[in-house]
């Protein structure tokens, strides 16, 4: 049998001769890349910027593992200790906690998306680019937007709040805990039970701020919180985590008209992480890679405990603070109480263009710092810390970085 299905390929019919002849008839118009053709080249460099943040050797080991199966139990297995993980940082019991395939813009559009119908009324918080990002999407949606627009570097108080609350009457509040566009850390004790007293759902953008400073989900009455991979987490870009509260799920389980996006129908994605106690079924693709090293980069908060990353990173700002002070730079939010502690925003000094020091920190010590962006484009420049980059070490590195740009970079340019 064998011999004959050999002899069979062999000689193909005329239909099939002809199938392959129609295969080859036509000539390849694009090449082969030539820089594909050339090994992966990547520099070496501290990323002190808002994010994302240099990967630790065991993040980096677990990118290198063998993929499995994404519906593998296995699989699921480490799908279980990552919703634990999230918890933990969380400080929260929700069983409704899973990961987005998604940068944390991807967080926010699924807790809007889901949340938020035609009509419904939804007061933003703009006080840096991300109340921007969730203003805008809610407009796409069809949600009667009313932001709270602030200038750069400023907060919210709970009397602010409560006459938007009083005035609106929406259905969610959104915050952003830490603004990294501006380096405002939002106080959250209060805003829980102030929106539930009026009837209203709080999401809170916890991208920058999470594992960097204290972040209680449940005691603080969080409805929907989320966060991203790349920040303190020292996890690669491209997942993010979210949380919804009873609360929260009852106002998702009860709309009147389906989520317009399919991928982020929370209600699918809780049936694939397992937080809904039915049979797991397929509704995408998840990156399997990716969730082993967010696996790891949980584990190693776990182990280092939330208590001590946060006093890592509130001690090792201070000392960065003092050292861009005593470079005469001035910090762009004055009252220290507000400043975040993972993302320190400087005042662009003047006479300077903040790409000439910018530029200059890469080009001379492969440091990245940034800019300002949004609304605080071109006033600030923007130092991050997180996770295993808060150290003293890479304080030093980058204010000594920073003195040698002051030093060489032309001022009065502009």
């Amino acid at each position: 049998m064998f011999q004959a299905l050999a002899k069979s390929s062999a000689a193909p019919g005329p239909q099939a001769a002809g199938w392959v002849q129609t295969m080859a008839s036509h000539k390849l118009l694009v090449p082969p890349p030539k820089a594909l053709l050339k090994p992966l080249s990547i520099p070496k460099r501290l990323l002190l910027g808002p994010g994302p943040s240099n990967l630790p050797p065991r993040i980096m080991s677990a990118g290198g593992m063998q993929i499995i199966g994404p519906m593998d139990k296995e699989m699921y297995q480490i799908m279980d200790e990552i919703k634990e993980g999230i918890q933990y940082v969380f400080q929260t019991r929700n069983p409704l906690t899973l990961v987005i395939t998604g940068s944390g813009h991807c967080a926010l559009e699924a807790a809007l998306v889901n949340v938020l119908e035609p009509g419904d009324s939804f007061l933003v918080g703009v006080n840096g680019i991300w109340g921007q990002r969730a203003m805008d999407i809610g407009e796409r949606m069809g949600a009667r937007v009313h932001p709270m627009t602030k200038d750069p570097g400023g907060h919210y108080t709970l009397q602010e709040v409560e006459e938007g609350l009083a005035q609106h009457k929406p259905v969610l509040l959104f915050l952003t805990h830490g603004e990294s566009s501006t380096g405002v850390l939002q106080p959250l004790d209060g805003f829980g039970e102030l929106c539930h007293r009026y009837k209203c759902l709080l999401l809170v953008d916890s991208v920058v701020s999470l594992g960097g400073t204290p972040l209680y989900m449940d005691q603080q009455g969080i409805d929907i919180l989320y966060s991203g991979s790349q920040k303190v987490l020292n996890a690669p870009p491209g997942t993010s985590f979210i949380s919804f509260s009873d609360k929260a799920k009852k106002k998702m389980y009860s709309r009147k008209t389906k989520p317009f996006s399919f991928y982020l129908d929370i209600k699918w994605l809780a049936n694939f992480w397992g937080c809904d106690g039915q049979p797991r079924m397929y509704h995408h693709t998840i990156p399997v890679i990716s969730l082993y090293s967010l696996r790891e980069s949980l584990a190693l908060i776990a182990e280092q405990g939330l208590e001590n990353s946060w006093r890592q990173h509130r001690e090792t700002t201070a000392y960065l603070h003092g050292r861009l002070q005593a470079l005469g730079l001035q910090l762009f939010v004055k009252d220290p109480a507000l400043r975040l502690p993972m993302v320190t925003t400087v005042v662009v000094p003047a006479g300077y263009d903040w790409r000439d020091i910018v530029s200059y920190v890469l080009d001379h010590f492969d440091i990245e710092i940034m800019g300002g962006l949004g609304p605080s484009a071109g006033k600030v420049l923007r130092i991050g810390l997180l996770g295993c980059n808060a150290t003293r070490e890479n304080v030093d590195r980058v204010t000594e970085a920073l003195g040698a740009a002051l030093q060489h970079c032309p001022k009065n340019k502009l």
